[in-house]
């Protein structure tokens, strides 16, 4: 069994205060059954506070993360005191230096004032509250201990935090869910306070402890899917009024759905990333464990004695790490596992299983995300006039199925691609006009220039992160400072256009990055700047006497402009792009910025990759120039494993980590564009039945697969195959034995697969048509002889990889 990969912590949930001034009988650390914060110090001190960021930085640099959350917590935070926050917000900025820190405050507000509002401002730290919606709802757990409300002071500290010198700084509600509330007049209440997102909690619950459920009238025994009902009275209300704000549950199931990340701790498979360390320095799991039993969260680490490294290899955080290896049979075999990743981890508990177990809200997890799911498809289909107009040459449209496509091709793909990110900008944009005013600025600034430059537009809109953005502002809902990516956007386009326009852009963790251009490191504290296009390629950063010019052209000595570099061979070109915040969305984490020694390197191996391209995969060749704009590195994976992915909603780029040799490049760029190519057929056509939820044996994973992802990869490997092909004819010794092995073995794959989606009944006429042109590209390559060794090899290896899959999954595929 090959190592687990380990993912650095890059959140953390720092105590700063023990203790609470209210009495929430709904709450987890002080009601739970680990009751440890008894026997801890009040509040943090600040050589804890110091010791803490150097543990962090440490971490941090060791494992090449350049930027990390903290979140200040409690207990509540402000028991602290403004002078005791302000010593550990600076003691943690001081140690943190050269690492960009989120600072983070969640509290429940009563002692929220204009003292505690102008540090966060004076530090840049955003605010999140605690509220469970109208005051029936908040009284029946948020009381202070002798029974007084705490609405009123909440509600008055909200209404402090949307002044305008504050507004910035609110980043959201967190309201736990009652279900003998009125979910209306919750979600209404939450929606007057005007807050960019909420988060829905499941209150807290065990298999041994689980959460109060109504009767079901038609069995008599309790509702299985309360949870889920409460929940769905609340999203369809929310969908019809447009999503005036972000909820999170039901934008990382959105998210998830449609191959983004989950956007939770909650939901998903992608690995845990968050420890909490307690005010006396104790290094915790997940605190909301302390539900499960006593000392479950613990880990006996300190950071006084202790590596951050010590704490990820601590068996439950390794287990929050291990996706749906990690996970029950059961969840293993669920179709909305990769949605629901079987729901909060400390919810699975059950004292004789410990957690290998479903989570306690599965029934209710299952039902909400199968509703979001089709209405998520209704929307989809209601839009898909706008996209189906453009289709491309049914010869075209032919050779791509085969597995090829020509420029021609490949560029009427990147129009339909053209037409869906200028529908995708249009959404987008009247969604954040609608609410903030610097996004109002922008779009009209934007309309503008392309009615006067429309090329300009559209070479900004065929950068690849713009439609990552604009998926995960509609699937996932708005976040801080999306107005301002618009803001930026469109002064980019402004540079391309070489117009003059000057807007004010938000400067999120010290830098600003105009797409396809590069990123502004603002120095100084100020989180707003206001920036101006003047000469071609030249702009100029803030006002008054402390006004500074850029150049884009190059990189500026005081590293103020880090433009986009390109990787280059045989007069084509696409940028290397290690700069858009976007740009972390392929399931692994994408590099800080490299350095120019690093940059020399990925140009050495893609100038040789390409060559080889060109010289003995010719039929790729045109295709790739036409569509390949850009490509990520990747961080680098363990060694003697290769890493590259795409993204559905970045097309155009691949990311990847760098690989040993430029012939294992080539091979990437390959078969990572099939994905891109499909994915861009599949935006424009319907291949196959959305509504098949079985999952399919796949010899090229370890985990079963949708039969959308089957499709992908049997249409990517047809480019692997293709490329062994080859390359055994043309090495030789060692090389070329392996060389013809991976042949023989890709091709045997690749039509079997082939036959289970010709088989699946799930195919459209159209995608049965594509199906069997790749069955005509491969069937030839199944009578071109190879070794009688080199045949048993691959055999023997497919026989392996079925059975260890039959193993580890328990027969968990359909088919």
């Amino acid at each position: 069994m090959s190592e687990q990969i380990v993912f650095p912590f890059r959140q953390f949930i720092l105590k700063v205060h023990s203790r609470c001034d209210l009495a929430c009988n709904h709450c987890y650390m002080y009601e739970g059954a680990d009751q440890s914060w008894q026997a801890r110090p009040k509040v943090m001190s600040l050589e804890t506070a110091e010791r803490i960021g150097g543990r962090i930085a440490d971490h941090a640099r060791r494992h090449g993360v350049d930027s990390v959350r903290l979140i200040l917590h409690g207990g509540e935070p402000l028991l602290a005191g403004t002078e005791q926050l302000e010593g550990i917000i600076l003691r943690l900025r001081k140690v943190l230096d050269g690492i960009t820190a989120d600072i983070r405050v969640h509290t429940n507000a009563v002692r929220l004032d204009a003292r505690f509002l102008d540090l966060f401002v004076k530090h840049d730290v955003r605010v999140g509250v605690s509220l469970d919606g109208d005051r029936l709802a908040n009284d029946r757990h948020r009381l202070y201990s002798d029974g007084r409300t705490s609405h009123p002071q909440v509600r008055a500290a909200l209404a402090l935090l949307r002044r305008p010198e504050y507004e910035h700084l609110y980043s959201g509600i967190l309201c736990t869910v009652d279900i003998a509330n009125d979910a209306i007049a919750v979600y209404e209440a939450l929606l007057a306070e005007k807050p960019p997102r909420i988060g829905l909690l499941l209150p807290h619950a065990t298999w041994d402890i689980p959460p109060p459920r109504p009767l079901d009238p038609g069995t008599g025994a309790p509702s299985a899917t309360a949870y889920a009902d409460w929940l769905i009275t609340i999203f369809d209300r929310w969908r019809a009024d447009g999503r005036p704000m972000g909820i999170r549950i039901f934008d990382s199931v959105s998210s998830t759905l449609h191959g983004g990340p989950p956007l939770s701790e909650a939901l998903g498979l992608a690995p845990s990333d968050l420890v909490v360390i307690e005010t006396d320095g104790e290094i915790e799991q997940l605190d909301s464990l302390k539900v499960a039993f006593d000392g479950a969260p613990k880990t006996g680490l300190t950071v006084a004695d202790d590596d951050l490294d010590l704490a990820l290899a601590h068996p439950g955080m390794r287990a929050r790490q291990s996706g749906l290896a990690g996970l029950s049979e059961q969840c293993r075999s669920c179709e909305v596992v990769e949605s629901c990743g079987g729901g909060l981890f400390p919810h699975r508990y059950q004292s004789d299983s410990g957690f290998d177990n479903p989570s306690v809200y599965c029934e209710d997890l299952k039902k909400l995300i199968l509703h979001i799911a089709q209405s998520d498809r209704r929307r989809a289909d209601h839009g898909r006039d706008s996209v189906t107009r453009h289709r491309i040459a049914d010869a075209q449209l032919a050779e791509l199925a085969s597995g090829f496509g020509d420029a021609a091709a490949v560029t009427a793909l990147m129009d339909v691609q053209a037409s869906i990110a200028r529908g995708l900008l249009a959404t987008v944009a009247e969604q954040l006009a609608m609410r903030e005013s610097p996004a109002r600025t922008a779009w009209n600034a934007l309309i503008e220039l392309d009615r006067a430059q429309p090329t300009a537009l559209a070479a900004v809109l065929a950068q690849p992160y713009f439609r990552t953005w604009a998926h995960r502002v509609l699937s996932a809902g708005v976040r801080d400072h999306d107005a301002h990516r618009l803001s930026a956007l469109t002064l980019a386009v402004a540079v391309h256009a070489g117009s003059e326009l000057e807007l004010t852009l938000h400067a999120e963790q010290g830098a600003i990055h105009l797409p396809w251009l590069g990123t502004l490191r603002v120095p100084g504290p100020s989180s707003y700047v206001r920036v101006a296009t003047t000469a071609p390629n030249r702009l100029l950063i803030g006002t008054g006497p402390d006004r500074f010019a850029v150049t884009l052209d190059d990189e500026t000595p005081a590293g103020l402009w880090e433009p986009i570099r390109t990787l280059h061979s045989e007069g084509f070109a696409i940028l290397l792009d290690d700069g858009d915040p976007e740009r972390d969305c392929y399931g692994w984490p994408a590099t800080s910025r490299l350095s120019a020694a690093d940059h020399d390197r990925w140009q050495q191996s893609f100038d040789a990759a390409w060559r080889l391209i060109l010289a003995d995969h010719p039929g790729y060749a045109p295709g790739l120039a036409a569509g390949l704009s850009t490509v990520t590195p990747l961080r680098p994976a363990p060694a003697g494993r290769a890493k590259s992915a795409t993204a559905r909603q970045a097309p155009g780029a691949v990311g990847a980590a760098l690989p040993d040799a430029p012939e294992l490049l080539a091979l990437l760029l390959l078969h990572e564009f099939q994905h891109v190519k499909l994915g861009a057929v599949l935006d424009a056509y319907d291949l196959y039945d959305e509504s098949d939820r079985r999952r399919y044996y796949a010899p090229w994973r370890d985990d079963a697969r949708p039969i959308e992802g089957l499709l992908q990869g049997t249409y990517a490997h047809l480019a692997v195959t293709d490329f062994w092909r080859v390359q055994r004819l043309r090495a030789v010794g060692e090389a070329a034995e392996t060389a013809e092995v991976n042949f023989a073995r890709w091709r045997l794959h690749t039509a079997e697969a082939i036959e289970v989606l010709a088989a699946s009944g799930s195919l459209t006429e159209l995608g049965q048509q594509f199906t069997d042109s790749m069955r005509a590209t491969v069937a030839p390559w199944l009578d071109e002889p190879v070794s009688s060794q080199a045949g048993q090899a691959a055999r023997s290896s497919a026989e392996r990889h079925l059975a260890a899959y039959l193993r580890r999954a328990g027969h968990a595929s359909d088919v």
